[in-house]
């Protein structure tokens, strides 16, 4: 039984589902107590014996609207107490309320109000035995059938509010908790889809340069040879479906979400020669020159050092059409991965203009790794230059 009550009279948040049922039935439980309580005081007390303070119909019917009073006591707690306690000087009946009233105090407020009222409602046993011309038993007897369900009731009150307290503390660490999570996942996948973004930048740019290039060098050799054109347009052809393809991978991620799916091989530094093949097969002067011990840096370093040397001759195409290329890649454990990228800043053939933020995502790219990077005008042109740091 005082599982079932303690379950009733422990409320759920107050948007859960079915609270307010459970509120009604709680009421309920907490009447049908009060009234047991003070009709088992009631009959083996002095209120039905000769000389009590007001006629035991009476008392009862006090009780009875002292009962009623409880259902008002989750709104106005200490008002519903306060208001009880001087009742029971008069009426045993009323004392099970009062019982219920202090229970609701201490379950709602802090321990010293719910101390304070129970001091009052064991105060009013001495009051009670006054108004009792003969009192059958002496005061301390009253004072402990008082004292005894009081403690008990604030006991079990201050235990059902800490229980409460903390029930409700961790309802809102696991909303937060939650809401943390969610935080973390979008946060997540913002982060794939910048990444992506830097991706399709980098491989999109340099197909699409190609394809640029290409088409510069038909429109300004109107003279080209069949064969001549048919190479340039099997390039271009070439250029378009490889940049299809790769924007095609980056709209399925995009669109069904890149957790949890495999990511393809990422180039390194080992795909240099093959990026710089690919570069003076469209017709680009390319000098390239890598001094890397074996072993060679990590797969993070290598993919950066990739990323710089692409975006160099994507920008070389772009801006100096017909120019020499000169790339460099040196270093050692210990020190710095040296990434060179240099171009004279003019060249012949049209120029393809660019969006600009492939420098800044080479940077963002430079600045994970913890390295740097440099670019601008210098005596042998253009030049793109990043130091990665290559741990010994």
């Amino acid at each position: 039984m005082s599982g079932v009550v303690f379950a009733l009279l422990v409320p759920e948040p107050p948007d859960s589902p079915g609270a307010a049922a459970r509120d009604r039935l709680a009421d309920l439980v907490g009447i049908g107590v009060a009234l047991a309580y003070g009709g088992l005081m009631l009959s083996i007390g002095d209120a039905t014996r000769p000389g009590a303070a007001v006629p035991w119909p009476v008392d009862a019917a006090v009780g009875l609207a002292c009962c009623l009073a409880l259902l008002v006591r989750r709104h106005r707690p200490v008002a519903v107490a306060a208001a009880l306690l001087p009742v029971t000087a008069v009426s045993v009946a009323a004392t099970g309320a009062a019982i219920v009233a202090l229970f609701t105090v201490a379950v709602r407020r802090r321990a010293r109000v719910a101390l304070l009222l129970g001091a009052g409602y064991v105060a009013a046993g001495p009051v009670y035995f006054l108004l009792h011309d003969r009192p059958e038993f002496p005061v301390w007897v009253d004072l402990v059938a008082r004292a005894g369900p009081a403690l008990a009731a604030i006991g079990w009150g201050l235990f059902v509010g800490a229980h409460r307290r903390l029930t409700g503390s961790l309802r809102e660490r696991a909303a937060r908790l939650e809401a943390e999570q969610h935080l973390r996942v979008d946060q997540a996948r913002l982060t794939e889809r910048a990444r992506i973004a830097r991706e399709m930048h980098d491989v999109l740019a340099h197909r699409m340069s190609l394809v640029s290039l290409h088409a510069g060098a038909l429109e300004v050799r109107t003279d080209a040879r069949p064969e001549e054109i048919s190479i340039a347009a099997a390039a271009i052809r070439g250029s378009v479906h490889d940049a299809l393809q790769e924007l095609r991978t980056v709209i399925g991620v995009l669109r069904e979400g890149a957790a949890g799916r495999p990511e393809p091989p990422q180039p390194g530094l080992a795909d240099l020669p093959a990026l710089v093949d690919d570069a003076r097969a469209t017709g680009v002067t390319v000098t390239y020159t890598c001094e890397v011990p074996s072993p060679g840096p990590s797969v993070v370093l290598g993919r950066t050092a990739y990323r710089v040397v692409q975006e160099g001759l994507t920008n070389a195409r772009k801006h100096s059409p017909g120019a020499v290329v000169r790339v460099r890649v040196d270093g050692r454990a210990g020190a710095d991965l040296r990434v060179l990228v240099t171009n004279p800043v003019s060249g012949g053939g049209p120029v393809v203009p660019g969006a600009g933020v492939g420098l800044v995502g080479i940077g963002e790219r430079v600045a994970l790794v913890g390295g740097r990077v440099a670019h601008g005008p210098s005596a042998d042109g253009f030049r793109l230059e990043a130091w990665l740091p290559w741990p010994a």
